[in-house]
């Protein structure tokens, strides 16, 4: 029952369908390393100006240290939520923190050298100013489709939250292994998946027959994953590698039929949709060649 509406992540001609790739989610992140250094700097320049300094600089350092984490998270919250058809906004204003927080910082490494109460507050509120203007501020609506009733969009939304949650953890459990082929082979399955998570977000009224894939499914691939990594990390077994290799394979091809099938469907759909308007027509003396 897949409905194609078009846009940036609707399946084309050929049934592909553009899928989020961790990397670019991630990418954006990186920014947030320049949060990092000052407060290094900071701790070093008043490590030896007194201890009303050196604690002054310590908490300063530890709130743009905070902020760095924070924005981090918020931009990666942002990539995710920019690149789906339907998304609820982060619950928590990441960015925005990370805003205040930085201004907390500044402030209080202005105020551990020498800066009085007033100007250590004025470049606090210009550090918030320029950190807003740098990063941005958190998405502050959900995102929704026309046409769609907001309960089954909040549906499809909290199956796609679990679900990448689902791929995230057997990412960050895989690459801790080292192991560029596994990695690769985990990557295929889950661009199968995500192809199946677009196309739910296409239409949500695929939800019901793609629940059990995004749920249970890909929870027993997470958890099948953990085990593997347990295992392989002690033992290096061969027999163990091929058999999770195996039921990947398993799992890409049935994501990849069930996704095909809603596809199929939807070109089903549409094809008695078109015949039902041209006899319509033709009943209203409408001739179409």
């Amino acid at each position: 029952m897949a409905r194609k509406f078009g846009g940036k992540f609707s399946p084309d001609s050929t049934g592909d369908v553009t899928v989020v790739d961790d990397r670019k989610v991630d990418a954006g992140a990186g920014r947030a390393g320049a949060m990092f250094p000052p407060a290094i700097v900071l701790v070093a320049t008043t490590f030896s100006d007194g201890p009303v300094a050196l604690v002054t600089g310590l908490l300063g350092a530890g709130a743009l240290v905070s902020a760095g984490w924070m924005v981090r998270e918020g931009l990666r919250a942002q990539s995710a939520y920019d690149a789906r058809k339907v998304a609820r906004r982060p619950a928590i204003p990441r960015k925005m923190i990370a805003s205040g927080l930085t201004g907390v910082g500044v402030a209080l490494a202005s105020f551990a050298h020498d800066a009085t109460l007033v100007p250590a507050f004025l470049y606090g509120v210009a550090a918030v100013a320029v950190h807003v203007a740098a990063f941005g501020v958190d998405p502050l609506r959900d995102k929704r489709m026309d046409g769609i009733d907001t309960f089954q969009q909040d549906r499809v939304a909290r199956v796609v939250e679990e679900a990448e949650a689902h791929l995230s953890v057997m990412t960050s459990k895989i690459e801790n292994l080292n192991d560029r082929p596994l990695l690769v082979r985990v990557s295929a399955f889950q661009t199968a998946a995500r192809k199946m998570i677009r196309t739910v977000e296409e239409d949500p009224r695929d939800l019901s027959g793609a629940r059990k894939f995004l749920g249970v499914y890909l929870m027993g691939a997470k958890d099948a994953t953990i085990k593997f990594v347990d295992l392989y990390r002690r033992s290096q077994n061969a027999e163990a590698r091929h058999d999770y290799e195996a039921l990947l394979g398993d799992l890409e091809q049935n994501f990849a039929a069930r996704t095909q099938k809603m596809l199929l469907d939807d070109k089903t759909d549409m094809d008695i949709e078109i015949k039902v308007l041209r006899d319509r027509l033709h009943r209203e003396g409408v001739s179409i060649k």
